[in-house]
């Protein structure tokens, strides 16, 4: 197995104390128990020490002289950069690390005072030359940021081998291993995901509906590695964890601003907490069947029409990569009194490298869901809820986490939280590094076939939000299949069959790759290789057919929880001649109505339907293309919507 390797950078602007402080504590590092494997180096000026943390992804903390002078010409000494300057860039570049300041005792209150609110995590003084006790605090911090505390406690428990008399029933897969029947899964799966599978009838294990224990330590880890005040743990995906917030910020009737184009998790959560949504309609780049952001001037005049509203939610960074510029947005709402959740399901990782800040929650955000799973290391399914809301009610938050999460949590799950948490303090930056490299070469690969070409941010923005401030995550990368000469399902299917390579999604013209920590250049050779061979065989264009834009919002007539509850009646979509049925126009929608891709709900409970949104569905439903459309009932072979009866409509509070 590899060992870690944690490089300590020493800053020093004396050449010879620098060369005894790094001999020394490396000394120290030889003769004592150096599991993380901590090595020292030095360097006598602020931006070398700069350029050391940006392209050594090994440097896990680095110990600052709290003056830093050069030689000018005249052999004069003047100050390169304050001690407090250096931290703050190195915090700003890698705010996982560890700054230790070094201080001449006579001056200690001054270097303290000015560096108290600074991220440093501790000082030592120059003149003592304890090479082995500043070893011992260093390997300690650093040991101590690499604890994975729930982890490490499912390991021990495993290792106690105690005979299970609670559930599961498969009982440590003990009803699996003889089984003739079911023996082979058993074997397929390996046995400590069956040893792991425990319960809460473990105290040691801790609870995550009560989390006293290892959960609560763990969580508590998270939140300082992600930049949170608190931090909790979700089994059930960030679906759950939109519920989850949307039911402790919201009441029956309070007003929701949120991006239409928002997971379909946002909309069942509207439903959940009784909320009164004002749906913002997002951007639309027709060329590649993209939906971006909804324009920030769209989002400012609605937080200015509606300062009533208690919370606003967008999606930042969208399936494609495009984030917000989220600092003028939280600003304006927080102005109005309008809290911000961000759903970061897509940009867990950011915090862990410049290229990608600031996060939702640096840049002020109340709320931010993650899922962990989709592009760090954890199994699918676990998210991460992160709370900065300076009037975040706790016992509200929990009831409504209970009331979503399961007694039984797979605890696998909670520690592959913990675990992902400890890769990206650890060596975060430096995976993230290496995706951002591989994901230029894959662009300058992919365009040099002459026939799929990887799109820029420029001809990703829709027009009307191309001044907004929109940034591209390059981990998301979006090629224009156009002139291959196949259909995307058949370059998909192509690509899988032939290739063994499966895409995230795709457009009706665009295939979109996601590149994550786990991406290797064996991979984006393979991805080259094919497409490369694709190009080669000259396949005439084809002409692809693009699907009808979802129509735009358009009116909510009740409340979508009073609709989603009512029995309301099944009409076809058809009349008997085989057109639109007129019938269903002014009627409103009990269920959401949502094709997929893209996603986006065309209906939402309690929406009145128009001729056009009819046009729309009927559209689809005759299309030749393969398209999941949720919500349809039917009857028979008959697709129905279902609305509201008249008289339940009569009984419902009117919105419009």
């Amino acid at each position: 197995m590899r060992k870690p390797v944690s490089r300590v950078l020493v800053i020093n602007d004396e050449t010879l104390i620098l060369r005894e402080f790094v001999k020394g504590l490396n000394a120290a590092a030889r003769s004592l128990d150096n599991p993380l494997g901590l090595t020292f180096t030095g360097v006598t000026t602020a931006s070398e020490a700069l350029a050391a943390i940006e392209s050594d992804g090994d440097v896990q903390a680095a110990i600052v002289d709290d003056k830093l002078y050069s030689l000018d010409g005249g052999k004069s000494k003047r100050l390169q950069m304050t001690a407090l300057e250096l931290v703050q860039r190195i915090t700003r570049m890698r705010p996982e690390l560890d700054v230790y300041i070094l201080i001449a005792q006579e001056h200690e209150d001054e270097v303290v005072d000015t560096l108290f609110a600074e991220a440093v995590d501790g000082y030592f003084y120059r003149e003592e030359r304890d090479y082995r006790g500043m070893y011992r605090i260093l390997n300690a911090e650093i040991q101590e940021r690499a604890r994975t505390p729930f982890y490490d406690q499912l390991k021990n428990y495993v290792w106690m081998a105690k005979d299970s008399w609670h559930t599961p029933g498969h009982s440590s897969g003990e009803s699996l291993r003889a089984s003739p029947w079911i023996n082979d899964f058993y074997e397929f799966m390996g046995e400590h995901v069956f040893d792991v599978d425990l319960s809460v009838s473990v105290p040691v294990l801790d609870s995550l509906m009560e989390p006293r224990g290892v959960i609560a330590e763990a969580q508590g880890m998270a939140a300082q590695a992600f930049g949170s005040r608190r931090t909790f743990f979700a089994t059930n995906g960030t679906s759950t964890a939109n519920k989850v917030i949307f039911q402790t910020l919201l009441a029956p009737g309070e007003k929701l601003l949120l991006d239409r184009n928002c997971h379909k998790s946002v909309h069942h959560g509207v439903v959940l907490s009784g909320a009164h949504p004002v749906y913002l309609n997002s951007s639309v780049n027709r060329k590649y069947g993209l939906y971006g952001p909804v324009p920030k001037k769209v989002i400012l005049e609605a937080i200015e029409a509606n300062k009533d509203a208690e919370a606003l939610i967008l999606t930042s960074c969208t399936y494609d990569g495009l984030r917000y510029d989220l600092p003028p947005i939280v600003a304006a709402a927080h102005a109005a009194g309008i809290k911000v959740i961000i759903d970061e399901a897509w940009y867990g990782f950011a915090r862990f490298h410049p290229a990608f800040r600031p996060t939702a929650l640096e840049a002020g955000a109340d709320y931010a869901t993650q899922s962990t799973h989709k592009v760090m290391s954890a199994f699918s399914q676990a998210s991460m809820i992160h709370v900065n809301d300076p009037t975040f009610n706790e016992h509200i938050f929990r009831e409504n986490f209970n009331m979503h999460t399961s007694t039984s949590p797979q605890y696998a799950m909670i520690a592959s939280l913990d675990v992902a948490r400890k890769q990206m303090m650890m060596e975060g930056y430096k995976l993230l590094a290496r995706t951002l490299a591989l994901a230029n070469e894959l662009r300058e690969q992919i365009n040099s076939t002459g026939v799929f070409r990887v799109l820029d941010l420029d001809e990703l923005l829709p027009e009307d939000v191309r001044h907004d401030g929109i940034r591209l995550d390059p981990t998301k990368v979006t090629v224009d299949i156009s002139r291959c000469g196949c259909t995307v399902e058949d370059l998909q299917r192509e690509l899988f069959t032939r290739f063994n390579i499966q895409v995230e999604k795709s457009t009706f013209n665009t295939v979109t790759l996601l590149l994550t920590v786990g991406t290797t250049r064996s991979k984006v050779s393979r991805l080259y290789d094919a497409l490369m061979r694709i190009a080669r065989e000259g396949r005439a264009a084809r002409r692809l057919v693009q699907f009808p834009d979802v129509p735009d919002f358009t009116r909510l007539r009740c409340l979508p929880r009073d609709a989603y509850y009512c029995g309301g009646e099944a009409v076809p979509l058809l009349d008997p001649k085989e057109n639109p049925n007129k019938a269903l126009a002014e009627r409103v929608c009990a269920d959401q109505i949502v094709p997929y891709p893209p996603g986006i709900p065309v209906l939402v409970p309690g929406q009145v339907i128009t001729r056009p949104i009819l046009d729309f569905l009927v559209g689809l439903l005759r299309s030749q293309k393969r398209l999941e459309l949720h919500g349809i009932v039917y009857d028979g072979y008959a697709p129905c919507l279902r609305v509201l009866k008249s008289s339940e409509e009569r009984g419902l509070r009117r919105l419009a």
